[in-house]
């Protein structure tokens, strides 16, 4: 191997190293959302060069998690109402069709799994534990599209939840009662499931499943104001 293809592969360990550190930070709220990320401070803390950590935040800026703010540098992506809403109504559409076309596949051992995952999230908003609900909401949806069998469908639903992964706190918090119907309405989707349920059935309760999320938060964003 020669020594400029060692040293490529080099520098693509390192981008590769620092993607994966910055992103797990952001995701696990390490790095809460409007946190700077300066470049000189991070090559300092992490002892690598700036080069590589350009190339981890242009990818993160990609993904969605990042932003670079005129005046202020890149961040990690602050909450943004109306963005999550839009990616929530795409969602629905993918998920709608994943659920329908996963639902054939899954066995009854399958729909107990993901029943258990969702008595767990029960659990958790009994305990008002936002992080370990955010956790199993994913958990949940994902025991059911792992039967999908479009793999390019899988990944995008997995590019679009990652990229609103570290925003689905605030979410919850910003529209609590929802969370709460959330869970009402995972068990409904089972239910179509077990029963065998007509395809376009499945897909319509699972696509307003999320599109109820996205009313929500857009009623929480644009509150109607009473005349006077």
């Amino acid at each position: 191997m020669s020594a400029a293809k060692k040293q490529d592969q080099t520098k693509e360990s390192k981008a590769e190293f620092c993607y994966e550190l910055l992103r797990s930070r952001i995701l696990d709220g390490t790095y809460v959302p409007g946190y700077r990320l300066v470049i000189n401070q991070l090559a300092q803390e992490t002892g690598v060069s700036t080069i590589p950590l350009r190339e981890a935040l242009r990818r993160l800026q990609s993904d969605g998690l990042v932003e670079v703010v005129r005046n202020v540098g890149a961040r990690v992506a602050v909450f943004d109402a109306e963005q999550v809403e839009h990616t929530l109504q795409i969602l629905a559409r993918l998920e709608g069709y994943a659920t329908a076309i996963s639902a054939p596949q899954m066995s009854a051992a399958h729909v107990a799994g993901s029943r258990k995952i969702n008595d767990r999230m029960v659990e958790a908003l009994q305990a008002f534990d936002p992080t370990a609900f955010t956790a199993l909401n994913r958990e949940f949806h994902f025991s059911i599209y792992e039967h999908c069998p479009d793999s390019h469908l899988q990944a995008l639903l997995e590019a679009e939840w990652t990229r609103l992964d570290h925003m689905r706190r605030s979410t919850f918090s910003y529209v609590p009662g929802r969370a709460r119907r959330s869970v009402v309405e995972h068990e409904q989707i089972l239910k179509l499931i077990s029963e065998n349920a007509d395809a376009g059935e499945i897909e319509r309760v699972a696509c307003a499943h999320k599109n109820a999320t996205a009313d929500a938060l857009h009623t929480a964003s644009h509150p109607v104001v009473p005349q006077q």
